[in-house]
């Protein structure tokens, strides 16, 4: 080999040292910022009953953004206490806020303000009766997404605030299923058309891509050293091999 080929080569070593070294600090960053941040806006919980199946079964682990209650709106999944319903953190899903009249069921729907709202996350015959109510200002209306078994709004209608909750006693939104591993929640339409809208999902596709796109950059940084050592190494060996042959 001779020497003008030598330098090359130790040349693309050297700059491929330096991008393999910038590749495993810039993973760092996204892997690492990843679960730091995540852990910022995202609290675990894991949901003790099966009052919102089909979408969250009993023992699910959940990911729920910590966020203020003044920023839930309908649809949303929130987790939450509230001291009258047993003190403990609780998951279910809000079809009500401040100023709003509840009531189920016309034509087997729940309306809210008249409206007939679409809940496609409902299994099959899912439905309770409820007396039309005004939720109180400040207030949330909640409800399970198993309505006939769920010990919900609906179980409280004869406490203070016709068995709404104050939006302070919400700790965060739900937005996935960590584990079994179902993703994302479904973001609900069915109160689109409602004053206010609905959510926005939150960050944790974001975090989640930061983390992957990081563990790859930190193996493929790693794993350039002995790749390109044993490409080195083999391009050696074929290189003695030619030279010995044109000897003899």
């Amino acid at each position: 080999m001779s020497s003008r080929t030598r330098r090359t080569d130790e040349g693309h070593g050297r700059l491929g040292s330096v991008l393999s070294g910038v590749a495993v600090a810039l993973g760092c960053v996204l892997f690492l910022g990843g679960f730091v941040w995540g852990a910022v806006l995202y609290q675990p919980y894991t949901v003790p009953t099966g009052s919102m199946t089909p979408t969250i079964g009993a023992g699910d682990r959940v990911l729920a953004q910590r966020i203020d209650g003044d920023d839930v709106r309908r649809g949303d999944v929130v987790v939450f206490r509230q001291k009258s319903w047993g003190n403990l953190p609780m998951v279910k899903r809000v079809v009500g806020i401040g100023g709003d009249k509840v009531a189920c069921c016309t034509d087997g729907k729940l309306t809210v303000n008249g409206k007939q709202i679409a809940e496609p996350y409902l299994s099959r015959g899912m439905d309770s009766a409820i007396p039309s109510t005004t939720v109180p200002k400040g207030r949330l209306f909640l409800l399970g997404d198993e309505r006939n078994g769920s010990l919900d709004s609906t179980a409280h209608l004869e406490e203070a605030g016709s068995g709404s909750v104050p939006r302070s006693a919400v700790k965060g939104r739900v937005d996935a299923v960590a584990w079994p591993l179902d993703g994302m929640l479904d973001r609900p339409t069915g109160f689109d058309a409602l004053p206010g809208g609905t959510s926005e999902p939150g960050p944790l596709r974001l975090l989640v891509g930061a983390v992957v796109a990081g563990a790859a950059l930190v193996l493929g940084g790693a794993a350039y050293g002995p790749v390109a050592g044993l490409v080195r190494r083999g391009g050696r060996g074929r290189s003695g091999v030619t030279e010995t042959a044109g000897v003899g």
